[in-house]
């Protein structure tokens, strides 16, 4: 990764399912880096946004490059959703980082009976072959903190550590852009998926 004046680099790469969050969870990383005055470009490309599609974030710390991170670029993919990291493992470089929510939403080709969706067991231990995966169910997480609702912020909070831009700014980014009512729990639930990924 290059230095670009003192700020580290990193390309992230944020999927997930429409209604998941996904946006927002970008949207305090976008928000904090420009308050912390570290350069940021930002792209979404999504298929359905509305529930159930696939929903894919890309987020450049420290670039001067275009905002589409190029296949075998991201040097983290924060999925809110196990088979979405399966989906774009291909944007991300070998032995990068995956921090994973470990809860499926099980699409309606499954529910319908079309497709089987995978052992989650299995896709995380595939994914170990070739990346360090930081797996966790962040709704379990997040319905602790006190709503299920929180478990964007609670990704956040388990990818807060890799990134250059500090903790204060994403917290305090958290409070600007969730509901006035919820900002305790979303604190807290970033909190606890900070602490998840330091302990693992």
């Amino acid at each position: 990764m290059s230095e670009r004046a003192g700020v580290k680099k990193i390309d992230l790469l944020i999927t997930g399912v429409g209604g998941q969050g996904a946006i927002l969870a970008s949207d305090i990383i976008g928000k904090a880096a420009v308050v912390s005055g570290i350069p940021i470009r930002a792209a979404e490309t999504h298929g359905m946004a509305q529930r159930g599609g696939s929903v894919v974030n890309h987020i450049r710390l420290g670039s001067d490059f275009g905002s589409m991170i190029p296949k075998k670029g991201a040097d983290i993919m924060l999925a809110l959703e196990p088979m979405e990291a399966v989906r774009y493992l291909d944007f991300l470089k070998d032995g990068g980082v995956i921090i994973v929510n470990t809860q499926p939403i099980i699409p309606v080709t499954v529910t319908s009976g079309m497709a089987k969706y995978p052992d989650v067991q299995e896709i995380l231990d595939t994914l170990s072959e070739k990346y360090i995966v930081k797996a966790f169910n962040a709704d379990d997480l997040a319905y602790e903190a006190g709503s299920r609702l929180a478990m964007n912020v609670a990704m956040v909070g388990a990818v807060s550590g890799y990134l250059p831009v500090p903790k204060e700014s994403l917290l305090e980014s958290v409070k600007a852009l969730v509901p006035q009512k919820t900002i305790e729990i979303n604190v807290r639930a970033f909190e606890m998926g900070r602490r998840k990924v330091e302990e693992s």
